[in-house]
């Protein structure tokens, strides 16, 4: 599709604008100059011709944290691969030298650049706007990016720009929808995630710094691998909360947490080198409450004992993830080195391999079968209060296709009272479910319905399944020839014995 990059000094509201044409909270709004520093893209749902936009990071001032330079290659990219530039300035504060400095470098680029003055919010801002036609790109166009004012006037003027790179859009708008496997790459600030995500695309799109919490936002980037299309959305680390110093950083990992729910597989990336933290332990938890898909991806292992063998390396590794991560044993690890490049193929591997297995749900008899087996070996207890014991009637697997490429089945168990059902029970039917059916990276979820047993058996006899019968039921009579079931009506009264003779002499 057609791409229109989002140029301008820091503080102007490109990302405000980004989302306004996105038409959904994308890139972070703030009053902070410098908070965007990675190009963002996403479709442009305002326009009536199909586009991408993205939003750069400011041009032209010095940061505090030394990420200018890394910022002007960024934008310099977004202007290179561009279709229409939008350079946008800011009409409260009118031309500022930084303007016409970006203004000479705009001049000579090879798409065609249209100016926006942005927090046009009144009548009396937009004659402060003509100052900027000196800039020698015309009449800039007065928008409102938070109030939504010239958005129409704006979608227009690109749409006519637009209109004759639009031969092959549908093709690419149907392409650009399937968004393949949604991979959330998470972790905790520093621990490599995009230089992992830099390592995947063989390519520099995402800005990478020993400084912790370079990456602020989350960032959709399609990846294509083995005939199979891939979205990798690179996070924000996540810090504790107590330790989120800045409101920035706040919204940063509110928009991390929001794409672990929207993603299909979380990849959790460790600092290897570093051990397994609390931080990191917080982040697998969140992962599995979401019950979502997991691989966890050990970064930096060239730095995790370099003198000792590889097999003593990675069996250490190994029970140093089990002894840490025991609540997310279902999620298979791998170790890689992101900066050097090692192993880091292994990642899209193994993410297909979780994808073809979670599609192997076992049918309902086998369910069934595997679910009475485990019922006789190990009986549920007897609940102390109600002296009740929990009575599994049926089970079975539903999955949700709304829940994305990499579906988690809901094991479904009829049972005649849930609240019978303790979590160390629950978690032992998760384990026999997952020696029955090995499936690695895809969590066990159950949902346990309490069912009335007499509910139960017609549901069973109207479906044409044999129910079982209720418990306490009288055995079937012997035949007697007497009606079933009658009482005697009463004792009969006895038969009078016939008066019987005094007894004496018989007279002679």
């Amino acid at each position: 599709m057609p791409t229109v990059a989002i140029v301008g000094r820091p503080n102007v509201g490109k990302s405000a604008l980004f989302n306004r044409l996105a038409k959904r909270k994308i890139a972070i709004v703030h009053d902070q100059p410098g908070v965007t520093r990675d190009r963002i893209s996403a479709p442009c749902m305002a326009t009536a011709i199909p586009c991408t936009i993205i939003d750069t990071g400011g041009i032209g001032a010095t940061l505090d944290d030394g990420f200018a330079a890394q910022v002007t290659l960024e934008a310099d990219i977004a202007m290179q691969t561009a279709d229409l530039i939008l350079f946008i300035v800011d009409a409260h504060e009118g031309l500022t030298p930084i303007d016409q400095d970006l203004g000479a470098k705009l001049r000579k680029a090879k798409p065609p650049v249209m100016l926006v003055a942005n927090k046009v919010d009144d009548d009396k801002h937009i004659r402060g706007a003509d100052e900027f036609a000196r800039l020698g790109f015309g009449a800039a166009i007065g928008v409102s990016a938070e109030h939504g004012r010239g958005m129409s006037t704006l979608t227009a003027a690109i749409d006519e720009i637009l209109k004759p790179l639009a031969g092959e859009i549908e093709e690419a708008v149907a392409a650009a929808e399937e968004a393949g496997i949604k991979l959330a790459i998470v972790g905790k600030p520093n621990a490599g995630k995009s230089s992992l995500v830099n390592a995947i695309l063989q390519d520099q799109r995402t800005i990478v710094s020993d400084i912790a919490g370079t990456t602020r936002d989350a960032i959709d980037l399609p990846c294509d691998y083995a005939g199979e299309r891939f979205t990798l959305i690179d996070t924000a680390g996540l810090r504790p909360r107590s330790k989120r110093d800045s409101s920035v950083e706040v919204f940063s990992a509110m928009r991390t947490e929001r794409s672990v729910r929207r993603a299909d597989l979380c990849v959790l990336v460790i600092d290897l080198a570093a051990g397994i933290s609390s931080q990191d332990r917080k982040i697998a938890q969140m992962i599995m409450e979401e019950k979502k898909p997991c691989l966890i991806v050990l970064n930096k292992f060239d730095l995790y004992h370099p003198g000792a063998p590889m097999k003593a390396r990675k069996e250490e590794a190994q029970e140093h993830v089990k002894r840490e991560l025991f609540f997310l044993s279902y999620a298979p690890f791998l170790t890689v080195s992101a900066k050097n490049g090692q192993a880091v193929e292994t990642v899209l591997k193994e993410v297909l391999k979780i994808q073809k297995g979670a599609k192997k749900v076992p049918s309902t008899g086998k369910l069934n079968r595997m679910l009475q087996e485990a019922f006789q070996i190990n009986p549920p207890p007897t609940d102390k209060r109600s002296a009740k014991r929990l009575k599994l009637y049926y089970g079975t697997a539903a999955v949700d296709e709304k829940y994305g490429t990499i579906p988690v089945p809901t094991f479904v168990l009829f049972v005649n009272d849930k609240s019978l059902m303790p979590a160390s029970y629950e978690q032992y039917l998760s384990n026999r479910l997952r020696e029955f059916n090995p499936v690695a990276g895809v969590p066990i979820v159950f949902s346990v319905r309490s069912r009335d047993r007499r509910e139960w058996e017609e549901r069973s006899a109207s479906s044409g399944r044999p129910g079982k019968k209720p418990a306490g039921k009288p055995a079937a009579q012997k035949h007697s020839g007497k009606p079933a079931g009658k009482k005697p009506a009463g004792k009969k009264p006895a038969a009078k014995k016939p008066a019987s003779k005094p007894h004496g002499r018989k007279k002679k």
